[in-house]
């Protein structure tokens, strides 16, 4: 399958920083996106009290709504921007405080404890700083995600979750030939090869 002229295209973390201060965030959705309304038993399992993993999670609407069902999110963003737009937004007290195992990275967590956001590359995350998680919702991660670091990604994401966990994927399907990306095309036949 051909992913075109996208397999050697790179964006820079400056990149994504720039597209939060210039408000160029059309991958940000305001509603609740409606294939996690639609498939949210298949991600909750039957359960309560989840920990769910938003990876570049931006100020995704649907953190607060996971957490207000009762369950813990964690989400990873490279914008302080985002993060703080997020707890504003929603009018969510938080604190925040240095990740000692990563230079430089933040914790933003709501004062209820329920949400906590780190800001730095997902790539610096690991389970011995973040833990495990029961499920992931993967809006707009893989296909953000430089196509050569697919693979560091997905071993990232596999090495994040419990083994019953439930993991939501949201792709794109269109010609890579005529859109350079983001967001990148991930045909399903690469999607099998790097999940299993």
């Amino acid at each position: 399958s051909d992913i075109g002229s996208q397999k050697e295209r790179v964006v820079t973390e400056e990149e994504w920083l720039q597209k939060w201060e210039m408000g160029n965030i059309g991958f940000h959705k305001e509603q609740g996106h409606p294939l996690l309304q639609k498939y949210l038993d298949v991600l909750l399992n039957g359960k309560s009290g989840l920990r769910i993993f938003f990876p570049l999670c931006g100020k995704a609407v649907e953190m607060k709504w996971l957490a207000d069902m009762g369950h813990n999110v964690v989400g990873v963003e490279v914008s302080e921007q985002a993060v703080k737009e997020f707890f504003s937004e929603h009018s969510l007290p938080y604190c925040e405080e240095p990740v000692p195992e990563i230079p430089g990275a933040k914790m933003f967590q709501s004062t209820s404890g329920n949400i906590s956001l780190y800001c730095c590359s997902i790539y610096d995350l690991s389970s011995s700083i973040v833990g495990k998680f029961d499920g992931v919702w993967d809006r707009g991660a893989l296909v953000a995600v430089n196509p050569r670091d697919r693979q560091r990604y997905a071993s990232l994401m596999i090495n994040l979750v419990e083994k019953n966990s439930s993991y939501l994927l949201v792709t794109v399907l269109y010609d890579p030939n005529k859109h350079k990306g983001p967001p990148f095309y991930v045909p399903e036949s690469e999607i099998k090869s790097l999940f299993g």
